[in-house]
């Protein structure tokens, strides 16, 4: 799988944290977004129809936060321009999110990167990957805000392939109830202990 040189991709290495969320809360969390072994197939079939797209999806995903100067905010440096060596480093790792949340089987190294993820949006971790002075957090609103433009857009991507309108159907919900199951992995930094 790609990614080993990705600059700040840290994926199953010591560097990553133990998430402090159990195997357990993972198979509930699971159940309560109905995410099954059906939807773990779409999944690498989705990652399979994605793979020679994910230039195509990054340009789409980044002209809409570009198209919006309050999510641009977050690339931003002091001088309030967007840090474009921030962008760059960001989109290699977006891509290789794409192809982890489709391929990467759903274990301990999966689960303790999603916790790293949202640490790297919260004021916790958030600048220290790629070393820039850029403002301290992504808010939480806009992580699950996300979800919608993160999903409608890629159903399109899903159906280049030639799969028949179920299929697509199917890969696409798959995608939608993975990208809930990690924007539910990644609010932990942002709820007090005890009430995630």
């Amino acid at each position: 799988m790609a990614g080993t040189r990705i600059p700040g991709y840290t994926y199953g290495s010591a560097t990553v944290a133990l998430a402090p969320v159990t195997m357990e809360d993972l198979a509930r969390l699971k159940q309560a977004v109905m995410f099954t072994e059906e939807d773990e197939r779409y999944l690498r079939m989705a990652g399979e129809v994605l793979e020679e797209q994910i230039d195509e999806i990054l340009d789409l995903w980044y002209g809409f936060v570009a198209a919006h100067d309050f999510l641009v905010h977050y690339f931003t440096g002091p001088d309030g321009q967007p840090n474009q060596r921030y962008l760059s480093a960001v989109r290699e790792r977006f891509g290789q999110w794409i192809r982890d949340t489709c391929l990467r089987p759903y274990d301990q190294d999966w689960l303790n990167y999603q916790y790293e993820i949202g640490l790297r949006h919260h004021r916790a971790k958030k600048n220290r990957t790629d070393g820039v002075d850029s403002v301290p957090l992504v808010h939480h609103r806009y992580l699950v805000a996300f979800i919608y433009p993160i999903t409608a857009t890629i159903r399109p991507f899903l159906a280049r392939k030639g799969h028949s309108p179920e299929e697509v159907d199917k890969m696409h919900q798959a995608w939608f109830k993975a990208v809930v199951l990690q924007v539910a992995l990644w609010s932990y930094p942002y709820v007090r202990e005890g009430e995630w």
